[in-house]
């Protein structure tokens, strides 16, 4: 999840404040997850009729891998949901650390390992294993009601098959606080450039040491600068040539210089939580990924914030036409080796299909399969914006990937996470960060 991905090292799900991965971040109150039922969990006892699809018609334990269940219950959703639908199967996860889950998932598989269904928590470990060999075709069903899945672009090998599904397509959006900004007597953002954006994060910083308030935020992840410049000049992330980093660097450092956000150099070294630092109002304005919306929506529900929040799409480029954003998806896919290959399908297909959506999006999560019909869940739950802006925001014109996938994607990340350190706290000027990104792109990498 990395960040969803690698790009923010968040590459689905991280610890907050860290360069890990981000989406552990999502985690709901016990209470949201407790009122869900456990029958897909554990025990292999089932209920129903028995035609309801296991491998032979009878009943089956389907294992599927995940990474901390405990603070990401969009996969207990997902399983209950399931198990409701086809009570002959139960689900048993295979619950791994989010830390340890790329390295371990791909021992596993190395092994002969029969765990039925492989969660890709990014799209760079699933360029891997599928070339590999190590996955299940899904072509067929990619290629049928799949199509319609944002996100799956990704997952199209260069054979032109599909080896896994998406079921949820995060991306990032503008967070702010409508008191901060009400206070300060500026108009709620809407359509912002990012020289717009900048001036605003200017004007909305107030007070100082341990009360300032920050007009916005800009967590350490690289992808905060570098993934969205790529995503709105068109630029290659493993081209070698960064030149177009230039002016959204630019932008970076203009709004830290001014004060407007938490220099680089101290939201690294005391571990800046993105999260803390919006929910306890010091920060007027926040770019972020969507899945900060079930946290949010949590939070507010236990009483742990009452910050006063809506979303706004990403600034954009001036002169530019829509709106372009990045994101990454995550997915399902089918062991090659697995024991109930047939139920594993049944799963992912459930699961990337409309009652999967709708299962995640009742908790927050954005579904990849994001219909009318799954937007209206989404923004019936309590307390999530309803005003047109964030609703707009959902509705991006494009979305990129964070971090295109090769066989250097690895190495090329490190390179630029390394290089994003030292420009961002200046111990290189932008022009020469750039350059040294480019020569050792193409150095470490040919």
């Amino acid at each position: 999840m990395t960040c969803r991905m690698t790009g923010c090292r968040r590459a689905s799900t991280p610890e907050e404040g860290t360069s890990v991965d981000r989406r552990k971040f999502l985690t709901l109150t016990a209470a949201a997850v407790a009122a869900a039922p456990l029958a897909a969990c554990g025990s292999s006892k089932s209920s129903g009729s028995s035609g309801a699809g296991g491998d032979d018609g009878g009943k089956v334990e389907l294992t599927v891998s995940v990474w901390s269940m405990a603070s990401t219950p969009e996969f207990q959703a997902l399983f209950d949901a399931f198990h409701k639908a086809y009570p002959n199967i139960t689900v048993k996860p295979v619950d791994i650390l989010a830390a340890d889950y790329p390295t371990k998932v791909t021992t596993m598989l190395a092994a002969g390992d029969t765990t039925d269904v492989i969660t890709m928590k990014n799209v760079i470990d699933y360029a891997g294993y599928a070339t590999r060999g190590q996955l299940k075709d899904l072509t067929a069903l990619a290629t049928g009601d799949g199509a319609q899945l944002s996100g799956l672009d990704a997952f199209k090998e260069k054979d032109g098959k599909y080896y896994a599904l998406p079921y949820r397509q995060d991306f990032w959006v503008l967070y702010y606080n409508k008191k901060l900004f009400d206070a300060a007597g500026k108009p709620h953002p809407v359509n912002l450039t990012w020289d717009q954006y900048t001036e605003l994060a200017k004007s909305l910083t107030t007070g100082s040491g341990q009360g300032k308030v920050y007009g916005t935020y800009h967590h350490t992840w690289r992808s905060v600068v570098q993934a969205i410049s790529a995503a709105q000049t068109g630029g290659d992330l493993l081209g070698g040539d960064y030149t177009f980093f230039t002016d959204q660097y630019r932008t970076a450092l203009a709004v830290q210089d001014a004060g407007a956000t938490i220099d680089f150099s101290t939201a690294t070294t005391q571990k800046t939580g993105y999260a803390s630092v919006f929910e306890d109002k010091q920060a007027a304005m926040l770019p972020m990924g969507t899945w900060f919306i079930a946290k949010l929506l949590a939070d507010k529900q236990a009483g742990k914030t009452d910050v006063d929040w809506a979303i706004a799409p990403m600034p954009q480029r001036p002169g530019g036409s829509g709106v372009t954003t990045f994101g990454s998806p995550t997915a399902f896919a089918v062991n090659k080796k697995a024991k109930h290959s047939d139920a594993a399908e049944k799963f992912v297909k459930f699961a990337s299909g409309p009652q999967g959506a709708a299962a995640v999006a009742a908790i927050g999560v954005v579904p990849a399969l994001l219909t009318a019909e799954t937007r209206k869940t989404y923004f019936g739950l309590p307390g999530m914006p309803t005003d047109d802006t964030s609703q707009k925001a959902f509705q991006p014109d494009k979305i990129t990937l964070e971090m295109p996938v090769s066989d250097k994607t690895s190495k090329i990340d490190k390179i630029l996470t390394e290089e994003h350190q030292l420009v961002m706290t200046k111990q290189k000027p932008v022009d020469g960060g750039i350059k040294e990104m480019g020569s050792r792109v193409k150095n470490e990498t040919s």
